[in-house]
C-alpha cells in the first residue's frame, strides 16, 4: 500500500514554522545531503511566504516516494484547504522535491510523525519544535558553509592551476612567436639564397654562352660586335673598346672623341677601374673619381689581357650602380675576350703569311699558239685552311705545255711551303722532257723521301702543238672534265694512281685522250665541288653542266669570263672552308691565240711582296698571267 501523507494547516506564519520545521526534520532524518536539504527548505519557505501572502488556509502534504532510478525523493504538495482529496493527485507533479539516499523502503514514510497528522499545538512542543529546527538550521549552514570552503579551496586550487596553464599558455605563445619568426627568418633566408643562386646561375650561363660565341669566330671583327650585342643594353648602356695595335686604327678609335681616364688607367696599370662619384667597392677593382666624360653614370674599364695587353674594355653602367657579382663576371668575360683577340690577330697573321706565300708561288700562264689558258684561285674564308692548293702551266724544252692540278694535304704556311716545293721540283723534273707520269713518280719519291707524313694529289696534262690529243697521269686527283666541240662533256675517269708521298714505291701511268680543235680541258681542286653535305660527285656532275652549256665562240671570245660564270653558281657564297683552283685549257679552232688586251683595274704580272694582296682571287690571263 502507498502510504498517506502527513498533513499539515498552514494558517499564520507561526503554522508555516511548525510545518517547516517538521519538513526539515524528516528530511532529516531520511538522511537528506545538507546541500540538497537546504536547497529544498529556502524552496520551501519562499513557497509558505507566498502562501501566506495570499492569504487562507493551506495545507502541506509531505510525502515520501520512489526516485527514477535506485533513489527515494521527498515531495511537498501546498494547496487552498478544502480542496478535493486529502491524498496526491497521482498526475500531479509536486511542488518541491528532494532526492534521498536510498535507505528504506519507496513507500515506507520517513520520521516519526503521528498518525493522524502532526503533534497538537501547544507552548512547549512549539517551543521545542522550533529550538530543534533552529539547531538543525544550524547545523545545515555549517554543512553548506563547509561545503562552501570546500568549494572556494578547489576554485583556488582550479583558479592557480587555471593561471599557471594560462602562463602556460602565453609561454607557448611566445615560444610559437619567436619560433614563426626564427622560421620566417629561414624561409627569407632560403629565398634569398634561392634567389642568389638562381641570379649566380644565370650569370654563369651567360658567361659560358657568350664565350662560346665569342670563340667561335676568329675574326676580331665579329668577336667585337659579337660582344656589343651580348652587352647592351643589358650589362651596359653604351661600350666602347680601344684596342691597341693595328687593330686600333680600325675599331678602337672610331667615333670617340676622347678616353676616360679610367681606360688609361686601366691600359697603364693592367687593373679594372671604377669611375663614379661613389665608391663602388668592387671585388678586384679600384675606384677613381667620376669621369668627366660620364658624371652621372659609374663607368668601369677592364683590362683585355692575353699574352699581353690587347686593349681596355669600357662600360657605362645600364643602372645607378654595378652590381658586385656581374662586376666579376664582366672581369672574367674580358679576359676571354682578350684571349680570344689574341687569337684572331694571330690566326690572321699566320693567314696572311701563307696567303702572301700562297700567291707568290702561282705562276702567270704562258702563251702557246692554237691554245687557250684561264685559271682562278680563291684562298679559303674559313680556319687557317690556306696553302695546299696549287695550278702551274709552263712550256717543256721539246715545245709542249705542261698544265699541273694540285692539292697537299694540311693547310697554313707549312702546307704553302711543301706545296712550292713540289711546284719546284715538278718544274725541275719536266725540264728532262720527262712525261706526267714519269714526272709523277719522281714527285712521289721525294715526297716520301723528305715528307714522310704529308701527301699530296697532282694531276699533269701535256698538250703537243697539232695534236689532238692530250696525254695525261694523276697522282689521287680528281678527273679531269673534258668538253667536246659539239657540247659533250665526258669525265677522264681512269683509274688515278695512288696519292703522292704514300709510303710505298709506286709507278704511275700515262693515259692519252682524243681532243679535237675546239675542245676544252678543266682542271680542279676539290674546294670548286665539293660540299660537306652532298659530297663530290653532285659538284663534277655541275660543272660538267655548265661547261656542256657553253658555246665554242663564246669559250674562245673570252675565257676570262667563263672562268668566273664558273666559279660564281658553283660556290654559291663568299664563305669557303677550302682552297679552290681552276684551270682551263681549250683548243683553238682557228689554231692561234688571239692578242690579249688587259682590262681596266688589272695589273700586269706578280704584286710588290711588300703590298697587302686582296682575299677575293687571283686571275690569270689567257697569254699572260693577271691578277686582281
Amino acid at each position: 500500500m502507498t502510504a498517506r501523507p502527513d498533513v499539515w494547516k498552514v494558517a499564520s506564519a507561526a503554522d508555516a514554522a511548525r510545518a517547516r520545521a517538521a519538513v526539515a526534520r524528516v528530511a532529516a532524518d531520511a538522511g537528506a545531503a545538507a546541500p540538497e536539504r537546504a536547497r529544498f527548505l529556502t524552496s520551501l519557505s519562499a513557497r509558505l511566504r507566498r502562501c501566506l501572502a495570499g492569504g487562507g488556509e493551506w495545507e502541506l502534504l509531505l510525502h515520501t516516494g520512489r526516485a527514477a532510478g535506485d533513489g527515494a525523493r521527498l515531495d511537498v504538495w501546498l494547496r487552498p484547504v478544502g480542496r478535493a482529496a486529502c491524498g496526491p493527485v497521482p498526475d500531479e507533479e509536486p511542488d518541491l522535491t528532494c532526492r534521498l539516499p536510498r535507505r528504506s523502503a519507496p513507500d515506507e514514510p520517513h520520521g516519526p510523525p503521528p498518525a493522524g497528522g502532526p503533534p497538537p499545538a501547544g507552548p512547549s512542543s512549539d517551543e521545542a519544535l522550533l529550538a530543534e529546527a533552529l539547531l538543525r538550521a544550524d547545523e545545515d549552514t555549517a554543512d553548506v558553509l563547509r561545503l562552501l570552503d570546500e568549494q572556494e579551496e578547489l576554485v583556488r586550487l582550479h583558479r592557480e592551476e587555471l593561471e599557471q596553464t594560462n602562463q602556460g599558455v602565453v609561454a607557448l605563445h611566445s615560444d610559437l612567436a619567436t619560433a614563426a619568426l626564427a622560421h620566417r627568418d629561414l624561409l627569407d633566408a632560403e629565398r634569398n639564397a634561392r634567389a642568389e643562386a638562381e641570379r649566380a646561375r644565370r650569370l654563369l650561363a651567360f658567361l659560358g654562352d657568350a664565350s662560346a660565341a665569342i670563340t667561335a669566330s676568329l675574326s676580331h671583327r665579329d668577336i667585337l660586335n659579337r660582344l656589343r650585342e651580348l652587352l647592351v643594353p643589358e650589362y651596359a648602356e653604351h661600350l666602347e673598346i680601344w684596342l691597341f695595335g693595328e687593330e686600333s686604327q680600325e675599331e678602337g678609335t672610331r667615333g670617340v672623341p676622347d678616353r676616360t681616364e679610367a681606360a688609361v688607367v686601366a691600359a697603364r696599370t693592367g687593373r679594372p677601374q671604377h669611375a663614379a662619384p661613389f665608391p663602388g667597392e668592387l671585388p678586384g677593382v679600384d675606384d677613381l673619381r667620376a669621369s668627366r666624360l660620364s658624371p652621372e653614370r659609374p663607368v668601369l674599364a677592364i683590362p683585355l689581357l692575353a699574352r699581353g695587353l690587347v686593349g681596355v674594355l669600357t662600360l657605362t653602367s645600364p643602372g645607378p650602380r654595378f652590381d658586385g657579382d656581374t662586376s666579376v663576371m664582366l672581369v672574367e668575360l674580358a679576359r676571354r675576350v682578350g684571349i680570344a683577340l689574341d687569337n684572331a690577330r694571330r690566326y690572321e697573321q699566320s693567314r696572311d703569311t701563307a696567303e702572301t706565300l700562297q700567291r707568290a708561288q702561282l705562276t702567270e700562264l704562258p702563251s702557246q699558239d692554237g691554245l687557250l689558258l684561264a685559271a682562278r684561285y680563291l684562298p679559303a674564308t674559313r680556319g687557317l685552311n690556306i696553302g695546299g692548293d696549287w695550278y702551274d702551266a709552263f712550256i717543256q724544252p721539246d715545245g709542249s705545255l705542261l698544265a699541273v692540278i694540285g692539292d697537299v694535304t694540311g693547310h697554313g704556311l707549312h702546307a704553302a711551303v711543301v706545296m712550292g716545293q713540289l711546284r719546284t721540283a715538278l718544274r725541275a723534273y719536266a725540264v728532262e722532257n720527262e712525261s706526267p707520269a714519269a714526272i709523277l713518280t719522281r714527285l712521289h719519291g721525294m715526297l716520301r723521301h723528305l715528307q714522310p707524313e704529308l701527301y699530296a694529289t697532282a694531276m699533269i696534262a701535256r698538250f703537243r702543238p697539232g695534236e689532238p690529243e692530250v696525254v695525261w697521269a694523276s697522282a689521287g686527283h680528281l678527273p679531269a672534265v673534258v668538253r667536246g666541240p659539239d657540247g659533250t662533256v665526258r669525265i677522264l675517269d681512269d683509274k688515278p694512281g695512288v696519292m703522292l708521298g704514300i709510303p710505298l714505291p709506286y709507278v704511275y701511268a700515262d693515259h692519252r685522250a682524243e681532243l679535237p680543235v675546239g675542245s676544252s680541258l678543266a682542271l680542279y681542286t676539290d674546294g670548286l665541288v665539293e660540299r660537306r653535305a652532298q659530297g663530290i660527285d653532285p659538284g663534277i656532275a655541275r660543272l660538267g653542266d655548265m661547261l656542256g652549256a657553253l658555246t665554242t665562240p663564246e669559250i674562245e671570245q673570252d675565257l676570262e669570263a667563263v672562268a668566273d660564270g664558273l666559279l660564281k653558281p658553283l660556290l654559291h657564297t663568299s664563305e669557303r672552308d677550302d682552297d679552290v683552283c681552276l684551270l682551263l685549257c681549250h683548243l683553238l679552232t682557228t689554231g692561234r691565240s688571239p692578242r690579249v688586251v688587259p682590262r681596266p683595274g688589272r695589273r700586269k704580272g706578280p704584286h710588290p711582296p711588300a703590298q697587302r694582296l686582296p682575299r677575293d682571287g687571283i686571275h690569270a690571263g689567257e697569254c699572260r698571267g693577271e691578277r686582281l
